[in-house]
């Protein structure tokens, strides 16, 4: 009984002390060395099963068992392989057997591997211990296997797309999705790249199971808007997944995998759109609030403007900014726009959110011009129109309103003539009563004397901090210009006419060129042509830019401007309002 419990371990004991022992220093010497593919023949994204074996005479050297050290065990020159295939993973076994009285040591390595291109790859000769193995050629075939969904696949990839052809621009929904049977260990999926598509990520993966051929997999969805950005066609390098499974029995598997999507056309932007900025989406939509119900108004009263721009199917750096032209009898007061983009598993839903301060200085109607944005519908495939229409404000000056109604308020108020022939009773005042009235008249001086006063000084302040206000958005105004100039930004003509009217207000400029006409600036006009070239002339949008004389021109004339004319800033209100 105690002969059968031991023996098993006793073996099992010195069968490791003889493989440890094999490669302990010895009088060893290698005797053959074999190399085995699994097959000769695979597909792209397949893995192959290469087996490796070789031998060894051997002398036990029991004195140094123990300070044996794993690490120190040689290896076939595996490396070899590597220009042609990635070695994904790697086993070993060891084994001892008797030839003619002597003791043999067989070790078998098993790896992993994974083409790195199509075609006839050759697996070199590999050595070990001086053995050299034969060269093996294994053939690598393009495309995937035929029976890629079969029950016998472990993993595959399927890759979607929401349209076969779009615009310039437009967004594609692309799916990726990753079957997969076993317990995932690791695994890597990669991201579709591309230089010339704008690429956004949809949220977060999801995981769920679903059946295929009455198999039942486990799947990966990720989901990704694609906007190209250059008319033609549309090929995407492939997706490619690597990653270890163990199967129902225990077994680790190595999954590779790759698909690529077809190839989708890419249209250029259609004759007949009117707009200066290509807008293809599913939906547009303009709203306006802030303004008085009714549109009537005061001069001097501060209202805000708030106009929303949104887009389904488009990120917010891709809508253009608002315009803001307004009458003379105006003040304008632009804050920042504000920018926001909402991710949703059905795509970007975008916003442009713009603030402008208006003050009326002058009485009578003032008309603020409709919006009108032009968008290209890519559902109808036909081009539609977001507008806000004009509004009228009715501006009404309350100081003229008073100073006409206190003439018939007084004429109101007095007393009646007496009739020619009424004869009107003589009363003569006590001496007490008219020295009376003569305080109280001396009184009522001092206060009127104190209203006046105060009301001049409040007037000065109204006259003062819209100025300073003016002074504030003209600087904000010229910060994002300067920013822009020197990221070469293609907003930058739109911010010099933004700039410009509120640092030369009355001149109603409404272009660049506008701007350049009158300040006469030789390197501004340069540098704005070099950057409209690099915006939109073919074959220059590589072009390298240096933003800088652009920046120090528009410097330049800003304080030339400051220096000289800076005590002549228009008042914000007229004189008859202060």
């Amino acid at each position: 009984m105690v002969k059968r419990l031991i023996t098993p371990a006793v073996c099992h004991f010195l069968l490791m002390m003889l493989l440890t022992a094999i490669w302990l220093p010895a009088q060893a010497q290698s005797q053959q060395l074999t190399v085995e593919p699994d097959r000769t023949r695979i597909y792209e994204g397949e893995v192959l099963t290469l087996t490796v074996k070789g031998s060894m005479e051997i002398d036990i050297n029991l004195g140094n068992l123990f300070d044996f050290d794993m690490s120190s065990l040689p290896k076939p020159d595996i490396e070899k392989v590597e220009p042609d295939f990635e070695i994904l993973g790697q086993n070993q076994q060891y084994s001892i057997r008797t030839v003619n009285s002597q003791m043999v040591g067989e070790i078998t390595w098993t790896y992993q591997l994974a083409p790195k291109t199509t075609g006839e790859l050759t697996i070199p000769a590999l050595t070990f211990k001086g053995a050299k193995s034969q060269p093996v050629t294994v053939e690598v075939v393009d495309g995937s296997p035929p029976d890629q969904a079969a029950p016998g696949r472990d993993s595959f990839i399927e890759l979607s797309a929401d349209k076969d052809e779009l615009y310039v621009q437009e967004q594609l929904i692309l799916t990726v999705r990753l079957f997969f049977r076993g317990n995932l260990i690791r695994g890597e999926l990669s991201e579709p790249t591309h230089p010339h598509v704008i690429i956004e990520s949809l949220g977060r993966q999801q995981e769920f199971s679903r059946y295929r051929d009455g198999v039942r997999y486990r799947v990966v969805e990720r989901r990704y808007a694609l906007f190209p950005q250059r008319p033609g066609t549309l090929k995407l390098p492939p997706v490619r997944f690597e990653g270890q499974a163990r199967d129902p029995s225990g077994n680790l598997r190595f999954l590779r995998d790759s698909e690529e999507l077809f190839e989708v056309p890419v249209k250029d932007v259609p004759a007949q759109f009117s707009g200066k900025t290509w807008l293809p989406a599913t939906g547009v939509a303009l709203e306006e609030s802030g303004l008085p119900p009714s549109l009537g108004v005061a001069t001097g009263e501060n209202i805000t403007r708030e106009i929303k721009l949104t887009a389904a199917g488009l990120p917010a750096e891709a809508l253009p900014p608002l315009p803001d032209a307004v009458p003379d009898g105006l003040r304008s007061y632009p804050e920042e726009p504000e920018r926001q983009t909402e991710t949703t598993p059905a795509g970007l839903t975008s916003s442009l959110n713009q603030s402008v301060a208006l003050v009326p200085v002058e009485a009578g109607q003032m008309t603020l011009p409709a919006i009108r944005i032009p968008w290209w519908d890519t559902e109808a495939d036909r081009e539609r129109i977001a507008v806000i229409p004009e509004r009228t404000l009715t501006v009404n000056d309350p100081n003229a309103v008073a100073s006409t109604a206190s003439p018939e308020s007084n004429q109101g108020n007095a007393d009646p003539e007496p009739d020619a022939g009424a004869t009107e009773p003589q009363i003569s005042p006590a001496p007490d009563e008219t020295g009376l009235w003569q305080w109280l008249a001396l009184l009522l001086g001092i206060l009127w004397a104190g209203t006046l006063l105060a009301w001049w000084r409040s007037g000065k302040r109204r006259n003062v901090t819209p100025q300073l206000t003016e002074h504030r958005y003209e600087d904000a105004a010229f910060d994002r210009l300067i920013k822009a100039a020197r990221d070469g930004a293609a907003v930058t003509p739109e911010l010099v006419v933004e700039w410009a009217n509120l640092h030369s207000p009355g001149h109603g400029f409404r272009s660049a060129a506008d701007v350049v006409d009158h300040f006469g600036d030789q390197t501004l006009a340069t540098e704005l042509r070099r950057l409209q070239a690099r915006l939109f002339a073919p074959g220059h949008e590589n072009d390298a830019w240096d933003g800088r004389p652009l920046a120090q021109a528009l410097e330049k004339i800003r304080k030339h401007k400051q220096v000289n004319t800076s005590a002549d800033l228009p008042p914000l209100y007229p004189k008859g309002l202060s």
